[in-house]
């Protein structure tokens, strides 16, 4: 069994090393090659954040090839309908002892128990709604499309398009700059280029971002609605079902703000939706995040196989079945990255068959547990939010050090 290490490349200096023939990486006793590094203490002032270039990781040719070839064969992408029957069964009990408790407790404040529970609930559906949406599910791609905007819109108060975009994009060109929305410039900024522009009141929370990220986590439930509308109401741009999704939306958003505002008092009824909306938004947050944050960051023009491009850019959360069932499937980022279209059920296994691979072609396999990633992620953000101006900081004097004068 290979050790499982945590790898805080918080910093691009990381990336050389990597390709470094410096001994900055070791084997475990299962031989899986596994580097570890940290950025050593300069006495230069803040190091620049850097990008893994074209020549920063050895092509490996057919790599892929290979290993996706005994995953088919091992019969790990064949559907697994029972799991899903289950998981959809014991989801939608949980929904039923949800509403239950609603009527029963009534105007009590013991509510906002209920409203994290449905917070909890709602973010369970949307990993089922992201399974559908790479086709996991079912054996049609169309079935698996209808069953995504259920999910997603009808339940979740997501959209799908707007998901489904995005989303693809992202696993095509995981962390690569400038392709990756999901490193976009946002509150939180990934890059140290994009915290390097901000100035004024937002670097207060920018050079702060890794001790916020989480708090801040809680308005995201919320931010995913706006974006849901914000897109499906933008007609500048085609998009496929637009009316439906926004009925759907609009079906959802009834049938869950009425009851609450119907029978809660109005005091009560807004702390619930918060509550909801917060356990929501922390929940997926804390969900995704573990899985790229911290890893190496791909510079836009960086020309990577895809096996190398996915393996090295993904972190695995240990932890096994109930890592499985808290993150959804997301605890085995690289496989899922490798083989989008596998059943959750089947991930486990798959990681077998990965480990051995990148054993026998010297490719890091990284794996932590859930705290340590967040503390990775943590470390990432404050480092790359430290670039931002401080806003008490002679703007001269800022301008200077940011050219290295």
């Amino acid at each position: 069994m290979y050790q499982r290490v945590g790898l805080p490349q918080a910093i691009g200096i990381c990336l050389s090393l990597l390709r470094s023939s410096a001994p900055a990486g070791r084997s475990d006793q299962a031989g899986v090659a596994i580097t570890t590094v940290s950025a050593p203490e300069s006495t230069l002032g803040r190091v620049r954040q850097t990008y893994a270039k074209k020549d920063s990781f050895p092509p490996i040719t057919q790599a892929y090839t290979k290993v996706s070839q005994v995953v088919r064969e091992s019969g790990l992408l064949e559907r697994t309908p029972w799991f899903y029957i289950i998981v959809g069964a014991a989801i939608a009990l949980g929904f039923g002892a949800a509403i239950t408790a609603f009527i029963l407790l009534g105007d009590s404040w013991f509510q906002l128990i209920v409203a994290g529970v449905f917070g909890i609930l709602f973010t369970q559906v949307a990993f089922l709604s992201h399974e559908a949406a790479h086709r996991t599910i079912l054996t049609s791609g169309r079935a698996n499309d209808t069953l995504g905007l259920i999910l997603g819109n009808g339940i979740v108060g997501m959209s799908r398009d707007w998901w489904g975009s995005k989303h693809t994009r992202h696993h095509a060109n995981p962390n690569r700059v400038s392709k990756d929305p999901d490193i976009e410039v946002d509150t939180i900024r990934f890059l140290q280029v994009d915290a390097e522009k901000v100035s004024g009141p937002m670097s207060l929370i920018t050079r702060r971002q890794g001790w916020l990220f989480f708090p801040l986590l809680t308005l995201e439930g919320l931010n995913l609605h706006f974006l849901a509308f914000r897109h499906l109401l933008n007609f500048r741009h085609p998009v496929k079902d637009r009316w439906l999704e926004l009925g759907l939306l609009a079906l959802r958003f009834t049938l869950v703000l009425t009851p609450v505002f119907l029978f809660l008092p109005l005091g009560m009824a807004f702390a619930f939706v918060g509550v909801q909306m917060a356990v929501f938004g922390v929940y997926m947050g804390a969900a995704f995040a573990p899985n790229h944050k911290g890893m190496p960051i791909i510079d836009a023009d960086a020309k990577l196989d895809f096996f190398t491009k996915q393996v090295r850019t993904s972190r695995n959360v240990s932890g096994g079945w109930w890592a499985t069932w808290l993150m959804g499937g997301l605890n085995y980022q690289i496989e899922h990255h490798l083989f989008p279209s596998m059943p959750r059920p089947h991930l486990a296994q798959a990681r077998e068959i990965v480990i051995e691979h990148c054993r026998t072609l010297g490719v890091p396999y990284t794996e932590t547990t859930l705290l340590k990633s967040y503390g990775i992620v943590i470390r990432y953000l404050n480092d790359v939010g430290l670039s931002a101006a401080d806003p008490f900081e002679c703007g001269l004097v800022q301008k200077f050090r940011t050219k290295g004068i």
